[in-house]
């Protein structure tokens, strides 16, 4: 065990902390706007933040130990890190998908090491994954339940913290909203406990994607309620609400549509000069929206948002004219919105 935590935290430590990137906006709007840039971990995403929790937990627990096999239920990029810890203790590690998880991001979980299992229904997940440990007598890492209670919240380096020091030179230091996606819940629940705990003004949004409940369920208090198709937008919104989710600590969520996630995520190309996944497309819409409501109300401040990964793991999904198209995705008019916001600052 000593040793396991010993690797793990040797990685942590050979690896720096994640850029928080300024967004160009005019300087006479008076909101800034910051994206932090999670696609710099060794794995690629945000998610490697998570794996690493997740893994000193289990070990921590005593859930995990010489040559468990490792099982996770996820759509690929919570994956891709967990086969990446997994590889560096020796652990044999399978994901445990749906078939639509983009061919970008099985290759990463294998070139990782990990085998990939998939399942015909989203939903079935959960149930496949508890099936395989048991079979296995591994352990089902759970992201989607433990997520939320295996990351310290409190600071200890976490993203809050991490993001809250990173502004401490800007003109804007406290931020007015922060932004971000749910998949597991995880993130957004160790942000707004950080926020209150530090005692701040900011205020959390979360953006959620189609087909996904979180919204509606936050929206009318209602945790038990469940849907039947998968987020086209990988790694945010889910069928269920999640054990990890936690809605009283989120001060707004927005519900956006994916052909605006994706028009986002090509829209910006140009801006950033490079690609970047879905769920940073779903970010960017979502503080948009906000940053021209501040400049309606004659507000200034900040705003900060996640980069959750980058695009090249959707060559085949959100940058495919074909696959856009096949999915009845209408992208033009979401792009005049953007247009006219970049353009004016005004928000349709």
């Amino acid at each position: 065990m000593c040793e396991a935590i010993r690797i793990i935290n040797a990685d942590a430590n050979r690896s720096a902390d994640t850029h928080l990137l300024p967004f160009p906006l005019p300087a006479e709007w008076g909101v800034d706007l910051y994206l932090k840039d999670e696609s710099t971990h060794p794995t690629g995403s945000l998610k490697h933040r998570l794996a690493r929790s997740l893994f000193l937990y289990s070990i921590a627990n005593g859930w995990v130990g010489e040559g468990t096999t490792v099982i996770e239920a996820s759509s690929g990029s919570t994956a891709v890190s967990e086969a990446y810890f997994a590889r560096l203790l020796g652990l044999p590690f399978i994901a445990v998908m749906p078939r639509s998880t983009s061919q970008e991001k099985t290759a990463l979980i294998e070139r990782q090491g990990g085998r990939c299992h998939f399942v015909d229904t989203p939903s079935a997940i959960y149930a496949e994954s508890r099936r395989l440990a048991g079979e296995l007598g591994g352990h089902f890492m759970d992201q989607f339940t433990h997520a939320e209670r295996a990351t310290d919240w409190r600071g200890n380096n976490n993203i809050a913290e991490s993001i809250f020091e990173q502004l401490a030179l800007e003109r804007f230091p406290e931020p007015t909203w922060i932004v971000v996606g749910a998949g597991t819940g995880g993130t957004s629940a160790t942000i707004g406990r950080y926020i209150r705990y530090r005692q701040m003004r900011t205020r959390l949004a979360v953006v959620d994607p189609e087909n996904s409940v979180f919204f509606d369920a936050w929206r009318d208090s209602d945790p038990t309620l469940t849907g039947t198709i998968g987020s086209r937008i990988e790694g945010i919104g889910r069928p269920r609400v999640e054990p990890s989710f936690v809605g009283q600590v989120i001060d707004r969520m927005i519900k956006v549509p994916d052909a605006a996630s994706v028009a986002t995520a090509r829209h910006v190309v140009d801006i950033l000069g490079r690609r970047v996944g879905g769920s940073t497309g779903t970010n960017l819409w979502g503080a948009f929206g906000l940053i021209a409501g501040l400049r309606k109300q004659g507000r200034t401040g900040s705003v900060v948002t996640l980069l959750c990964d980058g695009g090249e793991r959707y060559g085949h999904t959100y940058y495919d004219d074909g696959w856009v198209a096949a999915q009845g995705m209408d992208l033009a008019p979401h792009h005049a919105v953007l247009d006219r916001f970049l353009a004016s600052g005004t928000w349709s």
